[in-house]
């Protein structure tokens, strides 16, 4: 028996990277899962390769999750095809990093749309399934550049508003068997962060090596370590946890 036998997981942003780390992870423990993506073909590429255990299904579904209409669209789709919805992973992110002089009214307001407002949106059409079951697990990706980050003010404030979000959500929705929880990740190897060294114009050796440098266990994350802690805090084993932000970054911001 797995701890995600007969539930359903839809997992934003999982065509790749981080997203798709905790989609294989819930997918090995049990879980049916639904890929979100903004590339149906990727979401569905992505779908196809996940370690289905005996009787769990997945399905790619291509939303942009900044529209309200695709949202519902999507988490109907979801419902209908794989059965119902028992867990909600907010992961999907963009990045337009830039000194505040230069950014502009886009690259804000895309960081905002994808994170926050993507959440908002995914959140509600799920939890009106949530309530009526009294079961539910809501789990938000933050980020340790939450409490700062030179170049990155949108990316900062707005993964700074997703733990607001989680605690409020946790305040709201506890009295329905709902538990929301975030995670904020620290340096990720994974193709977004590869593209950082590139833009930069640093090799991805060295800007892993400098990354790993910068935390006391010396070495860089991975997908399967989001994965990790995604599969206790979306469990029933952590049904006493609700509204908390975990950072697993490898000890960088302790000092």
């Amino acid at each position: 028996m797995g701890r995600y036998d007969g539930r359903v997981a839809v997992i934003t942003g999982s065509a790749r990277g981080i997203g798709f780390g905790i989609a294989t992870r819930l997918a090995e423990e049990g879980a049916s899962i639904a890929v979100i993506d903004l590339d149906e073909a990727a979401a569905a590429e992505a779908a196809g390769k996940l370690p289905l255990t005996e009787g769990a299904k997945a399905v790619g579904i291509g939303a942009d999750i900044s529209d309200g209409e695709a949202v519902d669209a999507a988490i109907a789709r979801v419902v209908a095809e794989l059965g119902g919805i028992h867990v909600l992973v907010n992961n999907a992110g963009v990045t337009r990093d830039n000194l505040l002089f230069k950014m502009t009214e886009l690259d804000w307001d895309l960081v905002m749309n994808v994170h926050l407002k993507g959440a908002f949106l995914m959140t509600k059409a799920a939890q009106t399934h949530f309530v009526e079951q009294k079961y539910g697990k809501i789990l938000n990706l933050s980020s340790v550049s939450a409490l700062g980050n030179r170049g990155q003010a949108n990316y900062s404030a707005a993964k700074m508003g997703i733990q607001g979000f989680t605690r409020t959500l946790g305040i709201e929705l506890g009295r329905y068997g709902i538990n929301a929880n975030a995670i904020a990740p620290g340096f990720i190897a994974t193709e977004m962060t590869d593209a950082t060294a590139a833009r930069v114009g640093v090799s991805v050796e060295d800007f892993r090596a400098a990354a790993a440098e910068a935390n006391p266990v010396k070495r860089v994350g991975f997908p399967e370590d989001i994965a990790a802690a995604a599969a206790f805090l979306c469990s029933d084993e952590a049904s006493y946890i609700t509204g908390q932000t975990l950072y697993v970054d490898g000890g960088a911001k302790l000092g």
